[in-house]
């Protein structure tokens, strides 16, 4: 247990005594005489410090997942409904998940799969993603142009997403362009609109601690990393448990 969660447990133990009754203050050997208390009551119960750090935990894991929280329903609009956001899956979900991920990412590049299989094998759910340009020039421009695509003609969106996705290692331009080519795109030119959705989601990304791609929002759980499919469908069918 890290020395300042053993300080803060002991002075909250300290600050429960004598100033409820409005005692005068202890004097020195009084102080001396409750540390050494303390000292043998822990000696004697070493468990005693596991269980409060085991407490004190539990309870820091509860107020940050209530702090998610409150942030997910003070920005519902700009998760979940976002017009210029692309979305997938179900008209009417009985749960919307929501995947932060980059072009350039090798681990988003592993996860997309595992998203693609969900929605298949589970139609009821929905998919918003929000594109985060983490990893350079060619992340952010191949986020501009499907995204762009998205807000002129969503059914065209898929097929450009999954192409960039599939490209190993980091995009080049000539990537993008042989994507744009295969998705019959050459003439797609991004726009304003494209870096405004952008600039959203890193703000988003920002308020819910995004701290890398890829990066999963399933109910008021942020998910970090590429999981793997069992526990991908574990997390959904738990939320939906939860739901119903």
């Amino acid at each position: 247990m890290k020395p300042t969660l053993i300080t803060l447990t002991l002075l909250g133990a300290l600050s429960t005594l004598a100033p409820s009754l409005h005692a005068a203050p202890f004097t020195p050997e009084q102080e001396a005489r409750i540390k050494e208390l303390i000292r043998e009551t822990l000696v004697a119960n070493p468990k005693i410090l596991d269980e409060a750090a085991d407490a004190w935990e539990k309870q820091n894991t509860a107020d940050q997942a209530a702090q998610l929280g409150n942030i997910i329903i003070s920005n519902q609009q700009a998760l979940f409904m976002s017009p210029t956001s692309p979305r997938l899956g179900a008209k009417h979900p009985k749960l919307t998940l929501i995947s932060f991920t980059d072009y350039n990412c090798p681990y988003c590049k592993q996860f997309d799969p595992h998203l693609t299989r969900l929605l298949k094998e589970h139609p009821d759910l929905g998919l918003v993603i929000k594109l985060l340009p983490f990893k350079g020039q060619t992340s952010a421009k191949a986020a501009q142009y499907s995204l762009t695509l998205w807000q002129q003609d969503p059914a065209r969106f898929l097929p450009l997403h999954e192409k960039l996705m599939s490209k190993q290692g980091m995009l080049t331009e000539t990537d993008i362009n042989k994507a744009l080519a295969a998705t019959g795109n050459v003439a797609l030119k991004p726009e304003d609109k494209a870096t405004e959705e952008l600039r959203t989601s890193l703000r988003l990304g920002t308020l819910l601690g995004v701290q890398g791609t890829p990066a999963t929002l399933i109910g008021s759980q942020l998910v970090p990393g590429a999981i793997s499919y069992d526990e991908l469908e574990r997390l959904v069918k738990a939320e939906l448990a939860k739901q119903s």
